[in-house]
């Protein structure tokens, strides 16, 4: 597994397999977003085996695809809910990671300036700064 922390709760991943569930939840993680569509896996990744297998190992489990560039801001909502719910560490993953870490990264304006959402990305290997204007949107809605 290639967790890359993006704050003191929160990693994406790429793909995660249904056997990492109870690494995870030994490692005190609580809660899986898989942010990648049905579509891009074999049927042993897609949410449903997925879900199973985090559920077994007690995770909870929030399925929030998004296909770029078709994101929308009800799966930003969708993510900052999940994150919100979770009683604990929560690992985001889809295809590179990448997906995951916009969705956090708009998840989080308002709640956090732009620049530490940008260098958290950033630490965390992903180049977002082509994100800021819609960060910057996002926090001055807040």
């Amino acid at each position: 597994m290639d967790l890359r922390p993006l704050d003191d709760t929160t990693s994406v991943a790429p793909q995660l397999d249904p056997e990492d569930m109870a690494e995870l939840a030994a490692d005190g993680v609580t809660a899986i977003i898989c942010n990648r569509p049905d579509g891009e896996v074999p049927p042993s990744h897609q949410a449903a085996a997925m879900q199973a297998a985090a559920e077994a190992a007690g995770l909870a489990f929030t399925f929030n695809p998004v296909a770029m560039p078709n994101l929308t801001l009800s799966a930003v909502e969708e993510q900052a809910d999940a994150i919100d719910a979770a009683e604990g560490s929560v690992v985001a993953y889809c295809a590179s990671g990448t997906r995951s870490a916009v969705l956090w990264a708009l998840a989080m304006a308002g709640r956090m300036p732009a620049n530490d959402i940008l260098a958290a990305t950033a630490r965390a290997g992903y180049a977002l700064e082509g994100l800021r204007p819609q960060i910057e949107q996002l926090e001055a809605q807040a």
